[in-house]
C-alpha cells in the first residue's frame, strides 16, 4: 500500500471515497525541503490532499494546492499530476520559531488563503480559493468545497515523519440511493465511521484491511488502485522556454548582470540550470545586434 491511492464507492448509496498513503514519494519531498517537524507534517498532508483532489478529476494536466500568507510559513505547494507525479515545497520565515503543536492557521498566518488550481493540458485553468479560517488543512479543504463546489465532502488526513495518509468521502449525484433521505442517513453514517479512523491505521493498515475495518457495514466496492511517485517537472527545455518568453533583450541584459552565465534553480528538487552565453545564443539563433 505504500504511495498507492485506491478509490471506492458505498454500492447502494450515492458516495464515493479514496483512501490514500504515502512514504517514499512524501520523503524524497522532504529530503528537498529541510524543515521542522510540524512543517514537515503539513506539507505531508498538502502531498496527500492533492492526490486525494487530482484523482477525482477525469483531465489530463496538474492540480496544485497551496497556501499562502503572512505568517513563519508564508507559502506551501502541493501539486500532482494526471499521472499521479506528486512534488511539493513548503517556505519558512527566516528566524522563525516553530512551536510543536503549531496548526495550520499558526503557521500561515494572518490573511492567509488556500488556492486550488486546476491547470489542464488542454482548456482553461481553473482556479478556487477560500480562506484559511480553520485549523486544519482538512477542515479547510471541507469548507472549500461547501463553499465554491456545494459537494458534500469530508477529509481525513494525518502525517508523521516519514508517513502521511487520508481518506476523502464525497456524495455524488446519481440514483443508487433509495431516497436523498437514506443516502444523506448513509452519509452521516460514514462521516462517524471515518472519524473513527487512527493515524496508526491510515499509515500502516493495507487499504483493503482498512475499509473493511471502518466501512463494512457500507459494503465498500474498490474501483482500482493508483500507484504514486515523487517526479519534479522541471527540465533544462522548460528553463529554455521560460528564457525565450522573456525576450533575447532581457536574457542578455540578465546574462551580462550574471556575469557570463544564467542560473535557473527548481525549487521543488534544487536542480539548477545554466545557460551561458553559447547556451543563450543557441536558443535566440544569434547573438544581439545591440544591447539598451
Amino acid at each position: 500500500m505504500s504511495d498507492q491511492l485506491e478509490r471506492f464507492i458505498f454500492s447502494k448509496h450515492d458516495i464515493r471515497g479514496q483512501v490514500v498513503t504515502l512514504t517514499d514519494a512524501y520523503r524524497e519531498v522532504l529530503e528537498h525541503n529541510q524543515l521542522p517537524l510540524p512543517v514537515q507534517k503539513l506539507l505531508g498532508e498538502f502531498l496527500a490532499a492533492s492526490c486525494l483532489l487530482a484523482t477525482t478529476l477525469k483531465f489530463e494536466g496538474m492540480l496544485m494546492l497551496q497556501a499562502r500568507g503572512e505568517g513563519d510559513v508564508p507559502l506551501l505547494v502541493a501539486e500532482c499530476s494526471h499521472q499521479s507525479d506528486v512534488r511539493g515545497l513548503a517556505r519558512v520565515a527566516e528566524g522563525a520559531e516553530i512551536a510543536e503543536d503549531a496548526n495550520l492557521r499558526d503557521l500561515v498566518g494572518n490573511r492567509g488563503t488556500l488556492v486550488i488550481t486546476v491547470d489542464p493540458q488542454q482548456g482553461e485553468r481553473y482556479q478556487g480559493i477560500v480562506p484559511l479560517e480553520r485549523e486544519t488543512l482538512a477542515e479547510c479543504l471541507q469548507e472549500y468545497f461547501t463553499q465554491s463546489e456545494q459537494l458534500q465532502t469530508r477529509f481525513w488526513i494525518e502525517a508523521s515523519a516519514d508517513t502521511v495518509g487520508g481518506i476523502m468521502l464525497q456524495v455524488l449525484p446519481g440514483n443508487n440511493a433509495a431516497s436523498a433521505a437514506e443516502n444523506e442517513d448513509a452519509w452521516e453514517t460514514g462521516i462517524q465511521l471515518a472519524s473513527t479512523v487512527t493515524a496508526e491505521e491510515l499509515h500502516n493498515v493495507p487499504h483493503d484491511e482498512l475499509l473493511f475495518r471502518l466501512f463494512h457495514q457500507m459494503e465498500p466496492a474498490t474501483l482500482g488502485t493508483t500507484n504514486i511517485r515523487f517526479k519534479c517537472s522541471c527540465s533544462a527545455e522548460r528553463s529554455a522556454r521560460a528564457l525565450i518568453a522573456m525576450g533575447p533583450e532581457d536574457v542578455y541584459r540578465l546574462l551580462e548582470e550574471q556575469g557570463g552565465e544564467i542560473t535557473a534553480d527548481c525549487q521543488f528538487c534544487n536542480r539548477t540550470y545554466k545557460f551561458d552565453r553559447d547556451k543563450v545564443e543557441e536558443l535566440f539563433n544569434a547573438p544581439p545586434h545591440t544591447l539598451h
